[in-house]
C-alpha cells in the first residue's frame, strides 16, 4: 500500500504532544535505558518497538481495566491498548529525533462482522538512512497475532480483509486521531470501554 503523509513536514512527526509527552521523567528514564548514542535509527527504532509490543500488555489480553492514554502514563502502568501504546512507540522514538507518525486500520472487533468493528492504531516510522517510512503495529502479540519488526515486507498485527468491510487507511498522521483519544479519557474501565465506546472509522 502506498503511504501519504499528512504532512510534508517531517518536523510535525516530531512534535511533543500531551500523550506524546517525552519530557516527561518517565518516559526520559525509559529513554536512558534503552538508549545509548552508537545506536543507529534503526537499532533505537527496533528496540523501542520492541519494548513497547512485548513489555506493555494490551489491557484486552490481561483483562486489565486501566485507561492511560499519555504515554507517561502507558509507561508506568504497563498496559494499555492500541491506541495508548502507539502514543508511548511515538514518545520513544520522536524523543530521538525520529519522525513517528500515527496509522489507523478499521477491523472487526471480534470475529464476525455482527459482533461490531473497531478503529485500530498503529505507527509509521520514518527512517532517514532508508527514506523510506516503515509501519509498525506494537499492539503485543498472542495467537494469531505475530507483529515483527521488518523494514522491507510489513509484519503488522492483523491483515485486512476488504470483503468483510475491513479498511486499511494509507494516510500516515502528525497526531492520534482526536476520537481515540476521547474515548480513552472518557472512560475508567478498559474492558467495558473496549467492548462497547471504541470508534468504528475515521
Amino acid at each position: 500500500m502506498l503511504l501519504i503523509c499528512e504532512s510534508e513536514q517531517i518536523n510535525d512527526y516530531l512534535v511533543e504532544l500531551d500523550v506524546v509527552n517525552y519530557s516527561d521523567s518517565s518516559i526520559q528514564g525509559k529513554v536512558e535505558e534503552l538508549f545509548h548514542p552508537s545506536q543507529s535509527e534503526v537499532e533505537k527504532a527496533k528496540i523501542a518497538y520492541e519494548f513497547v509490543r512485548d513489555e506493555i500488555a494490551h489491557s484486552w489480553d490481561i483483562q486489565g481495566i486501566l485507561v492511560p492514554s499519555k504515554a507517561s502514563d502507558v509507561l508506568t502502568h504497563k498496559q494499555g491498548i492500541c491506541y495508548a501504546k502507539s502514543n508511548l512507540l511515538a514518545s520513544l522514538l520522536r524523543s530521538q529525533g525520529i519522525p513517528t507518525g500515527f496509522c489507523y486500520q478499521r477491523l472487526m472487533l471480534f470475529d464476525t462482522p455482527a459482533k461490531g468493528y473497531s478503529l485500530h492504531a498503529l505507527n509509521a516510522v520514518y527512517f532517514a538512512s532508508l527514506n523510506k517510512w516503515v509501519r509498525l503495529d506494537a499492539r503485543g502479540n498472542k495467537p494469531g497475532v505475530n507483529a515483527q519488526f521488518s523494514l522491507e515486507v510489513e509484519k503488522l498485527a492483523f491483515s485486512v480483509n476488504s470483503e468483510l468491510d475491513e479498511k486499511d487507511y494509507p494516510v500516515i498522521y502528525t497526531k492520534p486521531y482526536s476520537k481515540t483519544i476521547e474515548v480513552l479519557q472518557a472512560h475508567t474501565n478498559a474492558l467495558e470501554m473496549y467492548q462497547n465506546h471504541l470508534p468504528e472509522c475515521l
